[in-house]
């Protein structure tokens, strides 16, 4: 199995993100897929809700990382990403973990000001379900 990044297609901030991740990742050695599509879930057996939450990674055993951790194993596809690995020093791995939390749940807010289109304020905390139907098209990065 190719090992797959599950990133939030609908949200600017994640988009923009997932673009910066990929120019350290080598080309060809992962997928890198917007969540909200049609079977992605599904297909890794990843919920909605831990997709919302954060960044996920399934490596190619199956195993789902998620928000930093998810970031630091894809960079470990690279020779040079083993430096990632510095994460899991004690003490480093709970900051970054506390960093990507609350960036991740602002992230919203975060890409608002650059959210031409609306659809960061379908997903924002406190919107009502049924504002958060068809958003416009997606953006895709591989």
């Amino acid at each position: 199995m190719t090992p797959a990044l599950l990133y939030d297609g609908h949200c600017k901030f994640c988009i923009e993100q997932m673009h910066r991740l990929a120019r350290w990742l080598p080309a060809g050695r992962y997928e890198a897929l917007d969540f909200q599509e049609p079977r992605v879930l599904e297909r890794f057996g990843v919920g909605r809700d831990a997709a919302m939450r954060a960044l996920q990674y399934v490596d190619a055993r199956g195993r789902v990382f998620s928000g930093a951790e998810a970031a630091v194993r894809a960079l470990g596809l690279r020779r040079l990403g083993k430096l990632a690995y510095l994460y899991y020093l004690p003490g480093l791995r709970q900051l970054l973990d506390a960093i990507y939390k609350v960036v991740a749940r602002n992230r919203y807010r975060i890409a608002g000001a650059t959210c031409e289109d609306g659809t960061c304020a379908l997903h924002a905390p406190g919107a009502s379900p049924s504002s958060r139907s068809s958003p416009a098209e997606p953006s895709r990065t591989r």
